[in-house]
């Protein structure tokens, strides 16, 4: 049985100084669901990871990487005519670093409701989607509404990380839409904290919502009870990674039926390690190194 279903587009990314002056950089794979799918597989979860790549040397890594750590990528297609998207990171001293998205029609972006395969979502312990993958277009909005209807239906659990991208959205209104909607679908919410004006609707009692508080840490509401935990203390190389890795964390806590604090506490490891790393997941832990 698959413990978490997942979706959304992996994607190569390209991390360096600015551009205009910098010599090297350094080529790496990522994308939220992806970083999730691998940081739960090395804890010993079962997971699947449904997308599209291209049929280039970009999409041969990721599915590589994937297959590599033992994740399931039976639902991964390669698409031929579309390249695998890529990203642009520019570090920059004392500030986040800058994105550049290269991603417009990708094979990624071009995931659809019949990408999705309504049997295994349903037998699934939980599915997780974000806000990136639903930002992407019609087609992989519909693909993530696709995907919840069948986990909602089969009485799966459903996480969803709002992720709000500006740059990926045509406007702020049509974002407050789409993340709202997801976010009342969701069993699981988790959500920066720059990002709650988005999902008013979603911040409910009975739901568990679990707030990124950046350098102050991450708390969560359960049970009607609010836990904190602070942020981690280490020394920092890249930060890109840590939200998808703490919810890695966390995701992987709650299948082991651990306590909300618990759960806190393996996010902010996860996230510790991410950060501590160049790379987004390279550096995540093993269940024997928690």
């Amino acid at each position: 049985m698959i413990d978490v279903y997942t979706l959304g587009e992996a994607l190569g990314v390209v991390s360096s100084g600015r551009v205009r002056h910098e010599s090297e950089a350094r080529l790496d794979v990522c994308g939220p669901e992806f970083t999730l799918a691998v940081g739960l597989a090395r804890l010993g979860h079962r997971c699947a990871f449904a997308g599209k790549v291209g049929a280039d040397e970009l999409g041969a890594r990721v599915l590589t990487a994937l297959r590599g750590e033992g994740v399931d990528v039976a639902d991964v297609r390669v698409t031929e005519g579309a390249a695998t998207g890529l990203l642009l990171r520019e570090t920059r001293v004392g500030r986040a670093p800058h994105v550049s998205h290269y991603r417009t029609g990708s094979a990624g972006s071009r995931l659809t409701p019949g990408n999705v395969p309504i049997d295994r979502v349903g037998a699934a312990k939980m599915l997780h989607v974000s806000g990136v993958t639903a930002a992407l277009g019609r087609d992989a909005l519909e693909a993530v509404r696709a995907a919840v209807a069948a986990a909602k239906r089969a009485e799966v659990v459903v996480s969803f990380a709002v992720e709000y991208r500006p740059e990926l959205w045509p406007s702020v209104r049509e974002a407050e839409d789409v993340l709202s909607e997801l976010a009342c679908d969701a069993h699981l919410l988790f959500v920066h904290q720059d990002e709650l004006d988005l999902v008013k609707p979603a911040l409910t009692p009975e739901r568990e919502v679990v707030v990124d508080r950046g350098a102050k840490g991450a708390s969560v509401r359960a049970d009607r009870m609010r836990y904190d935990a602070p942020g981690p203390q280490v020394p920092i190389v890249d930060t890109s990674g840590a939200a998808d890795a703490f919810v890695a964390g966390y995701v992987s806590a709650a299948l082991d039926g651990l306590t909300p604090p618990e759960r806190l506490h393996r996010g902010t490891l996860l996230s510790a390690a991410a950060v501590s790393s160049a790379s987004d997941w390279q550096g995540l832990p093993h269940r024997g190194e928690l």
